[in-house]
């Protein structure tokens, strides 16, 4: 799954995002959803959350048990 949907992601959850200073790069930080900052069902880039660390990014992929 790649973090497009909104219903496909939870807090709890635990996912791999890409923080707004690793656009370019694409680095990705893998972290435990603590809230969903996106209103909407579906964004193209990615569903914005806040991390349980307190880091905000789009997410990239939801890492799979």
């Amino acid at each position: 799954m790649d973090g497009q949907n909104r219903k496909d992601i939870y807090p709890g959850l635990e996912v791999g995002i890409i923080l707004k200073k690793d656009q370019r790069s694409g680095n990705i930080t893998y972290g435990v959803v603590k809230d969903l900052l996106t209103s909407s069902a579906f964004h193209s880039r990615g569903i914005k959350v806040r991390l349980e660390d307190g880091q905000v990014g789009r997410v990239a992929e939801i890492v799979e048990d």
